[in-house]
């Protein structure tokens, strides 16, 4: 008998020449899918979905690889079709260990990947990752507050703890935030200072002052206030004497708070320091109950991920955030989570899963404020929208529709907000440039450079570069050699001051 040459699509056994089908005898005669064969997990897309714990990737790839249907791994696993359609397609998380577990055993994990896959329901500490940072430890107020002290301690103190998680981490911690569970606050005691709602409204005005002026003059001038700031809310958590339910309002103000100072980081160039913020955000909003701070340090660890190497984390992030929120009337937050997980696909040159991702924002962004949208939620609005779409043509290659986006987004820019405008504009002249308009491209240069004069931002200033760089390739035109002129100078004295 001739060789086999091809394998069956389900088993992976070999067929002979005279299987017309792609399946072999036994699995033609059989209405069940036996497995999924070993060499579907070796398959590197596969790998990558494991590493960020990104199930729904996980099922996708895997019926790609063995053309089984969805009822098939419905049949494998015991979850229901319809939950493997929403799970692959985003709009489902997996809630817990049993589930994750009941999933990976029914497609058949390999035994040599489970235990690094499964090393996050470990009782000790994951190697290679600080202790500082192990989502595996309590998701208690002690372990909260330890974090964020080390995060907040003073920069000699942060050069010897920070330490960043990889993909895996990332991933395992958006995981943990989900199903981790929460130790009770301490019981009030008669020796701290007293925490009353007064005081929380007074702390939580200061983190919404400087939100307001972050949008306006960036981070450079507010990182230092808002680690005090945050400093003290640390120590309320400390020493503080509350009930149940006034110390989730502060560990509320404190995951607000880390946000911001998270934000504040990243812009100003700290991403060690940022990630570590925004992990500790997410361990104060997991104990403050509130599920829509939850999913803002969900946002924010998705900017951290899709503006350095580890886009696929931002889509985890962002997905994540949206599964916790389910069921409140919250669509610009729906919306600006979905704008996360485009730029993360977008990223990672996924264009059709970028684009389905801002058409939703986009529609949802359209009904307006919902009444669970939360309060510092203030920005999201159709430019914005827009603003992300463009952000998203440019990182797929495609700088005709950025430029085009980014004009029908200018409508909705406010200027009071300058450093957020400055940002906006640079990419757009970028985009313009890019698309071969040099003429268009060097008018918003100039706009931009006339925005930025004070605004103290790390991002802002690699914005800056990217579109210098960009003008480079037109330098002969007189209207972008003075506008390399202006940036060239405006650079260097940013970088002496």
């Amino acid at each position: 008998m001739k060789k086999p040459e091809r394998q069956c699509r389900r088993c992976g056994n070999g067929l002979s020449q005279y299987n017309a089908e792609p399946l072999c005898s036994p699995c033609s005669r059989s209405k069940a899918p036996v497995c999924v064969p070993d060499r579907a997990w070796r398959d590197e897309a596969v790998q990558q979905a494991l590493a960020l714990w990104d199930f729904g990737e996980v099922v996708r790839r895997l019926r790609q690889r063995t053309g089984l249907s969805q009822t098939s791994i419905a049949t494998l696993t015991g979850f229901h079709q319809t939950f493997i359609s929403r799970l692959e397609s985003g709009n489902k998380q997996l809630g817990g260990r049993e589930a994750i577990i009941d999933l990976l055993n029914g497609l058949g994990l390999p035994a040599d990947l489970r235990p690094r896959l499964l090393s996050a329901f470990a009782d000790q500490p994951r190697t290679g990752v600080s202790e500082y940072l192990d989502p595996n430890l309590p998701w208690s107020a002690d372990r909260m507050v330890t974090s964020l002290e080390e995060a907040v301690g003073g920069p000699m103190k942060r050069r010897t703890v920070l330490a960043t998680l990889g993909g895996t981490g990332v991933a395992t911690y958006v995981l943990q935030s989900m199903i981790a569970p929460v130790e009770e606050l301490k019981a009030a005691t008669a020796s701290g200072p007293r925490v009353t709602p007064p005081l929380l409204g007074s702390l939580q005005t200061t983190t919404n002052v400087l939100r307001q002026m972050d949008a306006t003059s960036g981070s450079g001038s507010l990182l230092d206030t808002a680690r005090r700031h945050l400093r003290f809310l640390v120590d309320l958590m400390k020493t503080g004497t509350f009930d149940q339910e006034t110390g989730r309002q502060l560990a509320g103000v404190i995951a607000d708070t880390a946000n911001q100072t998270g934000w504040y980081a990243l812009d100003g160039g700290e991403r060690d320091e940022a990630q570590v913020l925004f992990a500790g955000a997410l361990r104060a909003a997991k104990l403050s109950g509130d599920t829509r701070l939850r999913a803002g340090a969900l946002s924010f660890l998705a900017i951290h991920g899709y503006s350095g190497e580890d886009p696929g984390s931002a889509v985890t992030a962002a997905r994540t955030g949206r599964q916790g929120i389910q069921g409140q009337d919250a669509p610009a937050l729906n919306a600006m989570l979905l704008t996360r997980e485009a730029r993360g696909h977008a990223k990672l040159q996924d264009e059709p899963r970028a684009m389905a991702a801002l058409e939703e924002a986009s529609a949802l962004c359209s009904r307006g404020r919902g009444e669970d949208d939360p309060h510092w939620l203030y920005w999201i609005n159709p430019g914005e929208i827009l603003g992300q779409r463009a952000s998203c043509f440019l990182e797929l290659g495609r700088p005709a529709e950025a430029a085009h986006a980014f004009n029908d987004a200018r409508g909705a820019l406010s200027h009071d907000e300058a450093r957020t405008c400055a940002q906006f504009l640079s990419r757009a002249a970028t985009a313009q440039m890019r698309a071969g308009d040099a003429d268009a491209g060097a008018a918003t240069g100039h706009e931009v450079l006339a925005l930025v004069d004070g605004i103290q931002s790390a991002r802002l200033d690699d914005h800056l570069r990217t579109m210098l760089g960009e003008a480079r390739q037109f330098a002969g035109a007189k209207p972008l050699r003075t506008l390399l002129e202006r940036g060239d100078t405006l650079l260097k004295e940013r970088a002496a001051a």
